[in-house]
């Protein structure tokens, strides 16, 4: 599933740049872009996960009932 399921990391990471005295503005911001995009690519996955899981789950029956898996 999503190599970042857990977001805490990331927002501690975020906090740390916010919060930075070496990072220019610029750097910040967009170090803070690239983050929110992991966030939202991985909250992505895990949805895409959830659904194919669902799919799979229905599927099965209608496969076994087929003879095609058992």
């Amino acid at each position: 599933m999503s190599s970042h399921k857990d977001h805490t990391h990331l927002e501690k990471i975020k906090e740390a740049v916010v919060h930075s005295d070496i990072l220019s503005e610029d750097e910040k911001s967009q170090t803070i872009k690239h983050i929110e995009e992991w966030i939202l690519e991985d909250k992505a996955e895990g949805t895409l996960y959830q659904e194919l899981i669902e799919l799979t789950n229905g599927i099965k029956p209608l496969l076994a009932e087929l003879g095609l898996i058992k």
